[in-house]
């Protein structure tokens, strides 16, 4: 944030992307980094917040190991944004959280706990990622649920990749919460003190934090006790919180402004242009693929939860488009094996689409060998398994695998038979009335020919021959 450091620490060797500056070396003075600064005003921009003419940096004290210096070069009174908001949907409706703030500061060390031989503590201290620009979203607490408070975040986390400023990635903690939470009984308006959830980097982890806590501090009041004001941790494999310590007041980091800095004007113009680059935000791209492409919310929700699988789509969209013949028809076939059988490949891989290596190229490639009939949707899925874990081109599958689908009536007339004379009991089940009996025929065809016969062929011969018999 102040310095020419290096941000890529999650990989490098402790101690390696260090310089005078973050190490909070004597003499050492900091210089602001312009990008840090212009990502701050477009997450601003995003969220409907005001954007300051004049800021300021202030220096926070607080006398923790990983705070090099033993003061944070942060932001106070005058922040970057400021009085924004931001849309969330629960339960079918949509819902206002207020933004407070979003400013600029520096991230700290790393902390790594040692249990030694014979019950030893220390903690070894990486000041790699000390120094690295972290921008901070306060909401208003306009937050009545712990769904709410998830909705908030995933809302947030998509923005926030849409924009470019983050990774996101809440394993690398480049996406981490601090979340705090008041109760108050039913009838009353004044809460009680609030307790402080720290580092949290993970969805289904915040959930569970606040859903411990509201329970945990309900049933304090509820004996007769008192909440502490305090700062807690989670402990994630237990889904319980642990007192740190007491939670400081404002007062108590003695904020002044930062003296090797002067304050920071920023130009309105440069704010137009920032605005103007802004991409199209997760909710607007969601509305216009149900208005341009006819898909439902829900798909067009899926879709656009990410910019690079919004992407994937819409280039697939393009490329279907220009194949003559290909009736693509409507989007929603393309859209199902995107949100359905890519992400459940994706899922199992823990992988992100943009490092797929089935292109949409590919994916418009076999369906439109599925289209035309040359493959059946089941040798379909198997197509994209293949080139999912080769990166083999559809086409080059299909011709090495043999997969081209069966229509030869004789054919696939001779697997029904095999298929009916080795499964009397089911033949005999439809012969009953029990229509459902066909459906485990047809599988055993698909099986016999290995899921190369024509679904539609297979459904009509199979239903032709049931039907021939309850008449002999």
């Amino acid at each position: 944030m102040f310095c020419s450091c290096q941000a890529s620490y999650q990989t490098a060797p402790p101690n390696s992307l260090v310089c005078p500056v973050c190490l909070g070396m004597p003499g050492s003075l900091p210089v602001i980094n312009k990008t840090a600064v212009e990502y701050t005003i477009m997450t601003g921009l995003a969220l409907n917040c005001r954007i300051s003419g004049q800021t300021k940096f202030d220096r926070k004290t607080y006398p923790y190991p990983d705070l090099m210096k033993g003061y944070q070069i942060s932001q106070y009174d005058n922040p970057i944004a400021y009085e924004g908001c931001l849309e969330i949907e629960v339960d079918g409706g949509a819902h206002k959280i207020g933004v407070t703030r979003v400013h600029l500061e520096e991230d700290v060390a790393k902390l790594q706990h040692i249990r030694g031989a014979g019950g030893t503590d220390h903690s070894l201290v990486d000041v790699n990622r000390s120094g690295a620009p972290l921008m901070e979203v306060v909401s208003e607490p306009d937050m009545r649920s712990p769904e709410q408070a998830n909705r908030y975040l995933i809302t947030l986390h998509s923005i926030l990749r849409y924009l470019g400023v983050s990774t996101g990635n809440m394993q690398d903690g480049s996406f981490r919460c601090d979340a705090n939470v008041s109760i108050r009984p039913t009838g009353t308006t004044e809460y009680m003190p609030r307790v402080e959830v720290k580092n949290m980097n993970s969805f289904r982890g915040v959930y569970n934090a606040l859903i411990y806590e509201v329970d945990r501090q309900a049933k304090v009041v509820e004996a007769g006790g008192q909440v502490a004001q305090e700062t807690r941790g989670l402990v994630e494999e237990r889904g319980t919180t642990v007192s740190q310590r007491s939670k400081e007041h404002a007062h108590d980091y003695r904020y002044f402004p930062e003296p090797d800095l002067p304050p920071l004007v920023i130009d309105p113009a440069w704010v137009s242009d920032i605005e103007a680059s802004l991409p199209e935000l997760p909710v607007r791209r969601r509305d216009r693929f149900m208005e341009e492409f006819g898909l439902s919310r829900y798909d067009a929700g899926l879709l656009t939860s990410t910019k690079a699988t919004a992407d994937y789509f819409e280039e697939s969209i393009k490329l279907a488009n220009l194949k003559s013949g290909f009736g693509l028809g409507s989007a929603k076939i393309i859209s199902n094996w995107i949100t359905v059988e890519l992400a459940r490949l994706l899922n199992l891989r823990g992988l992100e689409i943009e490092h797929c290596l089935v292109t949409p190229g590919y994916l418009v490639d076999m369906l439109e060998l599925l289209d035309s009939a040359t493959i059946s949707t089941p040798l379909a899925k198997t197509v994209l398994e293949e080139s999912f874990e080769t990166g083999k081109a559809p086409g080059t599958i299909v011709k090495e695998g043999g997969y081209v689908q069966i229509s030869d009536s004789s054919v696939v007339e001779s697997a029904v038979k095999q298929a009916i004379d080795a499964n009397a009991q089911a033949v005999a089940d439809y012969l009953k009335g029990k229509e459902t009996a066909a459906k485990h025929l047809v599988g055993q065809v698909m099986k016999i020919t290995q899921g190369k016969a024509n679904p539609a062929l297979v459904n009509d011969l199979v239903k032709d021959k049931l039907d021939a018999l309850k008449t002999t």
